[in-house]
């Protein structure tokens, strides 16, 4: 490290500012980083931080050992200035480092001719959007001012702008197979992950606007309550822990089990085939898909229709049942070819929704019919429209239709006349199959319950789906280009990877499973500027880190975070806007 005077013109006098400066090696060769903006030193100060940058000592150790003077301070005109979000940007910052996100992104995106390196408007892009999930004009009019990244990351606050993060965008894109196979490797090391068991699920996210240039942008089923907007798919591929190994970009109208194979063949040839067991649920599954899993020995668990069940009435029947937990029973049930084990699942809980499910629709359906026979018997009514209104009755209420057989007959007049009565046989195997699902599987070495757990865990792919949404705002996406809706997908994809990561720490140090409440307990640290005017007319910055409270030290210290020491409180950095004057 070594000292650089920056030099500055201020009411017609040239001032020098210092800077201390490293070398460090990139894809294009060794560059100087600055490490720390130190503004207008004392001959003595500069001295002492000359020495400490050549032997490595503490910089403050050396600064007071060569400190001649004292200075007054005017203690009644004392401030503050310029409160800006540290906690979050820092830690995300640190995450990033922990997945060596930022050593990637040095490595494979590089600084090319830019004065801001392209890897460092990555971080801007994953830190802000894991902070304050934002547009990039947001980051850039609003929130990087309003953080301590300009501190951290050495990037003066006007050279962000929203032209320069679209086309850091652009830059990002193009290495996405390689990150996922960087963070496969190092979240495998850093947290001992294993891939054995892969878990799959699809959702959509809509956009803002017609999206025209974008082919993937189309209609289909949405899972957003958005119809009236185009979407993309998303295909998330995550660990039993919830930790994301991939992802790919369908068309909207892409029906879910249409992906499987597609997903399923694209992670074999990045990571080869293993012994792995793909977790998927039953919209994923139909016979061929089945019969594509097993051409190749590929080991699946699987959810199955409802209607499967009817073939296993007998095993509902008999008291046989597997006790996992208090009221979730399992049965284990070998296929008549013996090729598949399949498992079934009780769930009082589950029961007493789906009763309650079945006799709301039922009710519906019942006061439904009731009122269009009292119709038919008040006037004349065509029979074709009262099958029509017979239909959509039952469709709106699908779930207890099949409970109901209706009859519309023709009356001399030409008027209908409808007659309905309950189907006793559907009401007894509602009864006998509420709170019932099926598995399948292939895997034979584990018993009923080792499935049923391993089953269970999709709930990890939904709950990324809900944080990708929810926390980082992967939905409404406001771009229209196709190439960059999906480096926004990819963004957000490296926000949960850091997203996870802190939850991983979490749960290693005994903090339980809630990384939201922790970081909103961290993002609460600022970056203050105190502003100390001296007697003989001159004003002292320092930029201090405040001072944790109790609870945010424990928790940074369980975490094993510790703040940057030229950050803080007794020994913070000198104004960085004084180098920029």
């Amino acid at each position: 490290m070594y000292l650089r005077p920056i030099y500055r013109k201020k009411d017609g006098k040239r001032h020098a500012y210092w800077a201390l400066m490293e070398s460090v090696r990139t894809a294009r060769g060794p560059r100087s980083r600055v490490v720390a903006y130190l503004g207008a030193l004392p001959e003595a100060e500069r001295r002492g931080v000359a020495e400490a940058a050549a032997d490595h000592r503490p910089v403050q150790e050396t600064l007071e050992s060569r400190r001649a003077n004292w200075v007054e301070v005017d203690t009644a005109r004392m401030r503050v200035e310029r409160l800006r979000a540290f906690g979050g940007p820092w830690v995300a910052q640190e995450l990033l480092r922990q997945v060596r996100l930022d050593t990637f992104f040095g490595e494979s995106i590089g600084g090319g001719r830019e004065e801001i390196p392209w890897a460092v408007m990555a971080q801007v892009l994953v830190v802000s959007r894991f902070c304050e999930p934002s547009s990039e004009l947001h980051i850039a009019e609003h929130f990087y001012g309003r953080s301590a990244l300009p501190d951290l990351l050495g990037i003066a606050e006007d050279k962000i702008n929203d032209d320069r993060l679209y086309r850091a965008l652009d830059q990002l894109l193009p290495h996405k197979e390689a990150l996922e196979q960087h963070l496969k490797e190092r979240l495998g090391s850093l947290f001992d992950l294993d891939y054995d068991l892969l878990l799959y699920d699809v959702t959509s996210t809509y956009f803002e606007g017609e999206a025209n240039a974008n082919p993937l942008a189309q209609r289909g089923y949405s899972r957003d309550g958005r119809p009236d907007c185009k979407q993309v798919c998303i295909g998330l591929v995550v660990s039993r822990c919830g930790m994301p190994l991939g992802y790919e970009v369908f068309a909207g109208n892409r029906h879910d089990s249409t992906t499987m194979e597609e997903i399923v063949e694209t992670m074999e040839r990045r990571y080869g085939r293993s012994n792995r067991i793909w977790v998927m649920d039953r919209g994923m599954i139909s016979d061929e898909h089945i019969e594509f899993l097993q051409q190749q020995g590929r080991r699946y668990l699987v959810g199955t229709p409802k209607g499967a069940l009817k073939k296993f009435e007998q095993e509902l029947l008999s008291e046989q049942w597997e006790t996992v937990r208090e009221g979730l029973e399992v049965k284990k049930c070998p296929s008549p070819d013996g090729r598949e084990t399949f498992i079934l699942c009780r769930s009082a809980d589950r029961r007493e929704k789906e009763k309650a499910m079945h006799e709301r629709f039922a009710k519906r359906i019942r006061e439904g019919l009731e009122k269009i026979t009292k119709s038919c018997q008040c006037r004349k009514q065509d029979p074709l429209t009262i099958a029509q209104r017979v239909g959509r009755l039952k469709g709106l209420n699908s779930r207890a239709a099949g409970l109901f057989q209706v009859n519309i007959d023709t009356r001399a007049d030409g008027g209908a006349v409808v007659t309905w009565r309950e189907v006793d046989e559907w009401r007894a195997w509602s009864e006998l199959s509420e709170g019932c699902y099926l598995l399948r599987s292939n895997v034979e070495e584990w018993d009923a319950e080792d499935l049923w757990r391993a089953y269970i865990q999709l709930t990890e792919a939904e709950a990324a789906f809900r944080i990708h949404k929810s926390d980082l705002r992967l939905r409404p996406v406001w771009h229209q280009k196709a190439e960059r809706v999906q480096a926004h997908i990819l963004v957000c994809f490296l926000a949960y990877v850091l997203w996870k990561t802190l939850a991983q720490l979490c749960r290693q140090a005994g903090l339980g499973d809630e990384p939201r409440k922790v970081l909103d307990e961290i993002q609460a640290i600022a970056l203050v500027d105190v502003v100390l005017p001296t007697k003989n007319g001159i004003e002292i910055r320092k930029r201090c880190v405040t001072q944790p409270t109790e609870h945010q030290a424990i928790l940074l210290q369980r975490l094993g975070l510790r703040l940057p020491q030229r950050l803080e409180i007794a020994k913070c950095s000198e104004d960085f806007r004084a180098s920029n004057q």
